[in-house]
């Protein structure tokens, strides 16, 4: 988790949640070059992360990128907190900066899915950059780029790398549109012109079904697209009241859609019908006796039902930020305005529901 504060030194939490007693602990790490607007972490190396963060000089407020390297006693997630957390500050280890003098302020970083991470991609008002992390990380070296062409001020606000297609697509979102990239060629292969009515805010990737896109945005509006033809949403769920910053795919279950908007509320659905199963579980059929398999034919005719799961409401702020447990895929975190932190599991009837 990463602080906003215009007066202090911003600080990195690293929070370790401690499931079978319970109890959450954090350690805390000092990010001294100013308020962190985006962080996204290394999928080959738990220690090392990006962060995008606004570094104010004399005339003008710059958002910046560069990777850090955490302390590291921190990776493993020891259960110990330690007694007197002011005293124990620690330092995060600058590996690079991301250098966008050229380029303009930094809205996301974005690194290779399942890589080994040696390649990122910055969004940068209008251009998207990706870059070559060499000598361990200690620099980075941009290997190509692509601009956005159009009227007026184009500026990215968010965008995802697909973990399909050998890791060779983007998707990103510039003010009511969402569009597709090829990191081979840099050149886009699809776009989704006024994919929300506002602008859009977050975009996630179905794990599992290679052609699924998920946005949200200003509208109020979450929207599933296949990318092979994106004249309509394939579905759009319209749960929440205010600005949706965030939608998020369970890693293993990718009907479980997380939300988060500024209505204070988190919603977890069940997008059944457009997921990997939208029959729910298969069954082999030997392990069906004659009778069984009657009764699951009859069964197995209707999709599921989508339905909201679950809304939190432990949030009396805009919640800005929502995300799975990379270990746990019973387990998510939402994040408000207010500095609230809430760590949440997916009811166990449902769970039991999906898994049996």
């Amino acid at each position: 988790v990463g602080t906003q504060s215009l007066r202090y030194d911003n600080q990195i939490h690293i929070i370790d949640f401690d499931d079978e007693n319970n109890i959450i602990n954090k350690n805390v790490l000092l990010h001294q070059v100013g308020e962190i607007w985006h962080i996204s972490t290394s999928p080959a190396d738990k220690g090392v992360l990006a962060t995008c963060y606004n570094k104010t000089s004399d005339t003008k407020v710059m958002t910046c990128a560069a990777v850090w390297r955490m302390p590291k006693e921190l990776e493993s997630g020891s259960h110990e907190s330690p007694d007197d957390s002011s005293s124990n500050t620690q330092t995060l280890e600058l590996l690079c900066h991301l250098d966008n003098t050229a380029h303009g302020n930094m809205a996301c970083v974005m690194w290779e899915p399942m890589g080994d991470g040696k390649k990122i991609i910055s969004l940068a008002d209008n251009n998207i950059l990706l870059w070559d992390l060499q000598e361990s990380s200690s620099q980075a070296v941009l290997s190509s780029s692509a601009a956005l062409e159009g009227k007026g001020q184009l500026k990215f606000t968010s965008g995802r790398w697909s973990p399909h297609h050998n890791c060779t697509q983007i998707a990103t979102a510039n003010d009511t549109t969402v569009r597709g990239w090829d990191t081979r060629s840099m050149r886009q292969i699809y776009c989704i012109e006024n994919a929300h009515g506002q602008l859009v805010r977050d975009l996630d990737f179905n794990p599992n079904k290679q052609y699924y896109l998920a946005s949200c945005g200003d509208d109020c509006k979450v929207k599933f697209w296949d990318t092979r033809n994106v004249t309509e949403p394939v579905k759009t769920l319209e749960e929440h009241s205010h600005w949706v910053w965030n939608v998020r795919y369970n890693h293993s279950h990718d009907q479980l859609i997380l939300t988060g908007s500024s209505d204070s509320r988190v919603i977890l659905s069940n997008m059944v019908s457009i997921s990997s199963e939208p029959f729910g579980h298969m069954v082999d059929d030997d392990e069906l006796s004659d009778q069984e398999d009657q009764h699951q034919e009859e069964k197995i005719k209707e999709p599921l039902q989508d339905s909201v799961i679950a809304t939190y409401e432990e949030h009396e702020d805009s919640v800005y930020a929502v995300e799975w447990s990379s270990a746990d895929p019973w387990l998510f975190a939402s994040l408000s305005y207010d500095g609230r932190l809430v760590i949440n599991r997916v009811p166990r009837a449902l769970k039991y529901h999906i898994l049996l």
